[in-house]
Order: structure tokens, then sequence, then C-alpha cells
């Protein structure tokens, strides 16, 4: 199995080192070119390596850590993502649910990557968390998964479970998925209150 990173500020970078930290190559890939990304990829680590996005998109698993607005410009990248399974880390705030057509933000991302397996994941930690090592206290990080394909859940609980995070399965994007997109300009402690008020 092979793994991209598509953005590398925060997030991408914070995820580049639970790469590097389990010895897991990994390609990183931007609107900046390669070589600008090479010297931050090598200080991470050597199994995390700057590439074109083209080249880059080559991978099985792809992880889009971009800003929400550009996920449609990197989906043209490919005519089809057929076989490529794209894992959502991206929030969608400060876009409204009107904008979004009312759909999960996941949702509605899949709409640009015709063909591909799409997981939301990743995407509820803030990147210094995410960064650090997921094992805390002889127990491990939990990471929130979603998706309306049941078969893309498995490669990517393995990944979660190689980098050391605990995967927990919510089922559907409209459905426990929901619960971890955010909503406006809220993210996080108001959703899950909204979840506990309802049971």
């Amino acid at each position: 199995m092979s793994y991209t990173i598509v953005g590398f500020g925060k997030i991408g970078q914070a995820l580049a080192h639970a790469f590097a930290r389990k010895n897991i190559n990994v390609a990183v890939a931007s609107r900046r070119l390669p070589e600008e990304l090479a010297p931050q990829a090598r200080a991470i680590g050597p199994t995390v390596v700057a590439k074109s996005l083209r080249d880059a998109l080559e991978a099985d698993t792809i992880i889009m850590a971009i800003p929400f607005g550009e996920h449609r410009e990197v989906a043209k990248a490919l005519p089809n993502w057929k076989g490529k399974t794209v894992i959502d880390a991206m929030n969608s705030f400060p876009i409204s649910p009107e904008e979004l057509d009312g759909l999960p933000s996941s949702a509605f991302v899949a709409k640009s990557f015709t063909g591909a397996k799409l997981v939301k994941g990743f995407n509820h930690l803030v990147a210094a968390t995410l960064a650090t090592d997921p094992i805390v206290e002889g127990g491990h990080r939990v990471v929130f998964l979603s998706s309306d394909d049941e078969v893309a859940f498995a490669p990517v609980e393995d990944l979660a479970k190689q980098l050391g995070f605990a995967p927990v399965k919510l089922g559907k994007l409209n459905e426990g998925g929901a619960l971890v997109h955010a909503r406006g300009r809220t993210w996080g402690p108001l959703i899950f209150q909204d979840l506990f008020k309802k049971q």
C-alpha cells in the first residue's frame, strides 16, 4: 500500500510526523514545488518524500490535508479516482451548511472525487496533538472514521493502527460522520454537546 499526504501545512506536517515515527513511507505534495517542500520533508524523517502533485497522486491512499476550498482543484488532477482511497482530513469551516447543499462536508467532497472510496478521518485532532505519539499512558489516541463505502474502512483502519491510533467507526457520512464535520464556524465541543443532549 502506498500513501500520499496532499497539503503540507500544519495538519499535513503533523500527519507526516506520524508516518515518520513508524518508519512508513509517505509522499507529500502541495501547491508548492517539491524542491521547496523537500527540506521540511527531510527534517521530519527519511521516509517522508516530497513529490509533484501528479507523481504523488499515483499512491493508493491519499490523505487530503488542504484548505477545504481547494479540494475541487486537486480533484481535477485526475480524470477518474477509481481504485483510490481518499481520506478527508479537512474541515469545512467557516463555510455554511447552505454552501454544502445541506450535505455533511465529506459527502460534498466525495462528489468531486469520482470513483474514489472516501473516508472521513484524522480531522478532529488539532495539529499539535496529531503530531505527537498517539500512545498515551498505555492507551491509544482515538481517530474517528466514517464512510458511505463499507469496503473503504478496512485499509484506513489498518493505516490508523499502523500509525498507533485506535480507529473508531462512526458509520455513514450522514449518520455518525455528521458528528465530526464542522458546522459553519463550530467544531468539536458544541457538536458533541448536541449529541449528548439528544441521548
